[in-house]
């Protein structure tokens, strides 16, 4: 057993060699969770590292806390009004894509690679959904740039198709172990898991954002532990219930999103580091978890499990999935493409391995060799599938994002408006001091072609430049009085721009 000093400093170092890889994955090309499964599984027994660690039990509860937390950031980062039009295409790759894409691995596997029908239905099961942390961490980069409706499509999947695959996996699971069973008996317990999913990460969520705003604590650092306690309570209740824990996590925060609630934008950025850690933590544990060795002797059969999920049972789930979707070969052999698998699969993996199931240990280690090929392969050729598809690129410019957070006060009539200087308007090359603003408006800051300016009076504004002014409901009257041009068949002055970004701003 290490002294504890020792197993601090070997915490700290992994966790810094990890950050630093996260920020030479984006010059290498190479996704940052690979990096962290490589440095994992160096630092393993048959790695320089020799740390020797094979508990499946512990490593299965790291990977369910920490994909719980995960998706509850990737619910709470997720914009409602984003992802509505593509809701009913994502809800159809998460359940009815899933469910493809396990029956054909599993019928490839019992057919051609020689499994028991249920071992080949458990594989299937296990590499079926994408993985919510591979997909937001490699779509959220600034290089990739997908347009119209794919990148919230890809990662609404991403973020809810986790349950179909833990229910999945557990009914089978369950199955092999108890063989009396019958495939008839998933259909209550899947009823069961998504039904008390649904409903009590809805509940939790509204619940929640009221509780928060309502509570009203006297240390602000408070605000993101009652967040991680709500993330436990969710996830644990609805489990202990018998339902979906991930499904009602991922929906709580996406419920959470929708609505405005004290310190939003700190508890946001709060769980997304703390998504990091998760991922960062879980990799490391999945790497070390792994011997390399016995990894060797599924190369053969990993490939070409690899080569048919990818090539064939992918972009079967996608095609049919989507049959009805209004959208056009291209973009969906895109979506086909995008299917990462990461750490979900292979904590997935673990439950035949806890459960003692026959060949679990083959079936992880052909899940762990599935990974490595699916980020090294999809993950790292992203962006040059998506130029040849043609699909590279935004639709539209990127909105801008401020250096700056604003809470909301206790007053509701008090606001931000966005202004953007027009080249028609008599206000370019004026002083702000010399626009006579209100006493109660304050102009927080300049956006001069993307470079931030904390303005002053004597600042001089320019065609194009943005405004953030931040007043009360009458000051912002006046404000836009002063901002509108005279009626000479002249544009006005304050261009219509969309509601201010969520993430920016509060």
């Amino acid at each position: 057993m290490f002294p504890t000093e020792n197993l601090l400093l070997i915490a700290a170092t992994l966790l810094l060699l990890s950050i630093i890889a996260s920020k030479a994955s984006g010059r290498l090309g190479i996704p940052a969770l690979l990096l962290f499964l490589i440095i994992g599984m160096l630092a393993g027994s048959e790695g320089p590292g020799k740390i020797y660690f094979d508990d499946p039990r512990l490593t299965q509860l790291v990977g369910i806390v920490a994909l719980a937390y995960i998706l509850f950031d990737g619910g709470l980062s997720t914009e409602w009004h984003v992802i509505r039009p593509v809701f009913s295409k994502g809800i159809a790759l998460s359940t009815l894509g899933v469910l493809i894409t396990a029956v054909s691995v599993g019928l490839f596997a019992t057919l051609v690679l020689g499994f028991s029908i249920l071992e080949g239905m458990l594989l299937g099961s296990i590499v079926s959904s994408t993985d919510a942390a591979a997909v937001f961490s490699i779509l959220r980069s600034r290089d990739v740039q997908l347009q119209g409706e794919l990148e919230p499509l890809l990662e609404l999947e991403s973020g809810s198709n986790d349950p179909m695959a833990v229910f999945l996996t557990i009914g089978l699971t369950q199955l092999i172990i108890s063989p009396d069973g019958s495939l008839l008996d998933l259909i209550p317990l899947f009823i069961r898991q998504m039904l008390l999913g649904m409903i009590m990460g809805y509940v939790i969520g509204r619940l929640a954002e009221i509780f928060i705003s309502k509570i009203n604590l006297d240390y602000q650092g408070l605000y993101p532990v009652l967040t991680i306690a709500l993330v436990m309570l969710t996830y644990g209740a609805t489990a202990s219930l018998g339902g979906n824990g991930f499904l009602a996590v991922y929906l709580a925060g996406l419920i959470m999103r929708k609505k405005d609630f004290l310190h939003r934008r700190s508890i946001m950025r709060f769980h997304d580091g703390l998504a990091w850690l998760m991922q960062i933590g879980m990799f490391l544990v999945l790497g070390l978890l792994v011997f390399p060795s016995e990894l060797v002797p599924v190369i053969g059969t990993g490939l070409l499990l690899s080569a048919f999920l990818i090539l064939a049972a992918r972009p079967i789930s996608v095609f049919l999935s989507l049959a009805l979707a209004k959208l056009n070969l291209r973009e969906k052999l895109m979506i086909s493409w995008v299917g990462l698998r990461g750490a979900a699969p292979i904590v997935l993996a673990t439950f035949p391995l806890v459960a003692g199931v026959s060949h679990s240990d083959t079936i992880f280690n052909l899940v762990f060799f599935i990974v490595l090929t699916s980020v090294i392969i999809q993950g790292t050729l992203i962006i040059p599938v998506a130029r040849l598809f043609q699909v590279y690129g935004r639709t539209q410019p990127a909105r801008p994002r401020y250096p700056l957070e604003f809470i909301p006060t206790a007053s509701p009539d008090s606001g931000l408006v966005n202004l953007e200087i027009s080249a028609q308007s008599g206000i370019a090359g004026k002083k702000i001091v010399d626009l006579h603003l209100p006493e109660t408006a304050l102009v927080m800051l300049v956006n001069k072609k993307d470079k931030f300016v904390i303005p002053s009076g004597g600042t001089v504004l320019e065609a194009g430049d943005r405004m953030m002014v931040l007043a009360d409901q009458e000051s912002i009257e006046a404000v836009r009085s002063i901002f509108s041009i005279p009626e000479a068949g002249e544009t006005a002055l304050e261009k219509p721009l969309p509601p201010y970004p969520e993430e920016d701003v509060q």
